[in-house]
């Protein structure tokens, strides 16, 4: 993820991170400045106010993945991380930086050209300091939060949406009428999940293809040879806590079959909703920034340490075990460069994939059978769009109907869904399902 580093000499005010920046690709690509403050830290270190700035650094992000220190011209790695700020790795150092924004009541402006105080510390996570970043001739765009309503279920819509289609069937949840419409919004990713601008799915090769057409026609980690490697379903409750959630699922996974079974771990989501720094409670986040860059960064320590409360609480200090990752990046190897073959690829060598996906009215009412988008909305209640982040399990196809599928984990427990998962359209990115998937590669604590 890169580092970018500059010339920039005065540090800006820290900004608590709940935050509603809005950034696209376009907006970050080009050349930034910099500055470092500090060094010599550990992974307690404070950058709520930098101090001195120590050094800068001026580097180019070129676009997709490609990052240039422009005085060595020494290259490296970055990506975006959604809409919310971006990580670069250049020079055997990893820096990662939320991008600054400015709020004055209602009215939100995201400032793409400058990050709010970020992190960076070397590859192998002994040397913390604290850095900054601007970019030069860019504007600032405005962004305008909505307001909060009750969540009502629209009878009409269920009826049109049965009646218009038969690849899946919608329903009644008797409880969403009782939450509000925020509350819903936190349920399906939260505010500070959105992504406002989503790749596309990279073109697969030829010999994708050819590897794919190895791959069995269904695939299911919850059943391989009678042995399920997939921990049980949860509910995140009212939180916008499911990046944590799909995190935890997937590490769980991954460390399941990493051990054949025997290290079945159920780990704590509010762990990271209360202590990371790189997400935001529960107003929303990232998978890549917890089963990646905070399982890396921290380690995520077991459910029975720090039970899930389903909101926002202050950070405890646990002196429990901790299992860390590693290798963490996107599927394709940076943001927008994923597609469905890569996805059953890594899914069937690897294990389970945290996906992000967007969460449309309809998918509230989803009771079973493979889902799609089908542009029906619901009219008392209208739901803004957001970006819930889920576990892909396995893939497969109707026998009758012909129609691909994957099996996705969901958190929002077993009554929902399949019992707490859902089947969605394969192969044509619905709802961009192929285009935010991650991998990341567990190690035992």
């Amino acid at each position: 993820m890169i580092l970018l580093i500059g010339i920039f000499a005065l540090l800006v005010p820290y900004v608590a991170a709940d935050t509603p920046a809005n950034c696209s690709y376009e907006e970050i690509v080009g050349e930034w400045t910099f500055s470092v403050s500090g060094g010599g830290g550990d992974n307690t270190l404070n950058c709520s106010s930098p101090g001195p700035v120590t050094y800068s650094v001026t580097v180019n992000l070129l676009y997709p993945d490609v990052a240039v220190d422009t005085v060595t011209g020494h290259k490296g790695f970055w990506t975006i991380i959604y809409n919310q700020g971006f990580e670069v790795v250049l020079n055997n150092k990893k820096y990662f930086a939320f991008s600054k924004y400015t709020q004055d009541g209602e009215k939100v402006t995201s400032i793409c050209d400058e990050t709010l105080p970020g992190w960076v510390h070397n590859t192998v996570g002994s040397d913390w300091a604290c850095y900054v970043g601007q970019k030069m001739n860019k504007k600032s765009l405005p962004t305008k939060p909505q307001k909060e309503q009750m969540y009502q279920t629209d009878h009409d819509m269920i009826k049109k949406i049965n009646a218009a289609q038969n690849s899946w069937v919608a329903g009644d949840y008797p409880e969403f009428d009782k939450m509000t419409m925020e509350q819903m919004i936190k349920k399906s990713g939260g505010r500070k999940s959105r992504v406002a601008v989503r790749p596309k799915p990279a073109l697969a090769t030829p010999n994708l293809k050819s590897t794919v057409a190895n791959l069995p026609s269904h695939f299911d980690w919850r059943d391989i040879d009678g042995d399920n490697y997939v921990s049980p379903v949860r509910d995140q409750a009212a939180c916008g806590s499911c990046y944590s959630f799909a995190s935890m699922a997937m590490i769980e996974a991954r460390l399941r079959i990493a051990s054949n079974n025997t290290l079945q771990v159920v780990l704590s989501p509010q762990n990271t909703v209360s202590c990371s720094e790189y997400a935001q409670g529960c107003e929303g986040g990232f998978p890549y920034l917890i089963a990646g860059k905070y399982a890396e960064d921290f380690g995520l320590i077991e459910e029975s340490c720090y039970p899930y409360e389903g909101k926002d609480t202050a950070c405890k200090k646990t002196s429990c075990k901790r299992y860390y990752a590693t290798d963490y990046k996107y599927v394709g190897g940076y943001y927008g460069a994923c597609n469905e073959e890569l996805m059953m690829i890594q899914l069937v060598k690897n294990g389970p994939i945290a996906v992000g996906f967007e969460v449309l009215g309809d998918f509230m009412q989803y009771k079973g059978g493979i889902y799609h988008h089908t542009g029906i909305s619901n009219k008392f209640s209208p739901f803004e769009m957001t970006n819930h982040a889920v576990l892909v399990v396995g893939y497969g196809q109707d026998d009758k109907s012909g129609e691909k599928y994957w099996i996705v984990k969901n958190s929002w427990s077993t009554t929902w869904g399949e019992k707490g998962y859902f089947r969605i359209r394969r192969g044509t990115d619905e709802v961009a399902i192929e285009s935010m998937a991650l991998e990341s590669f567990p190690i035992y604590p």
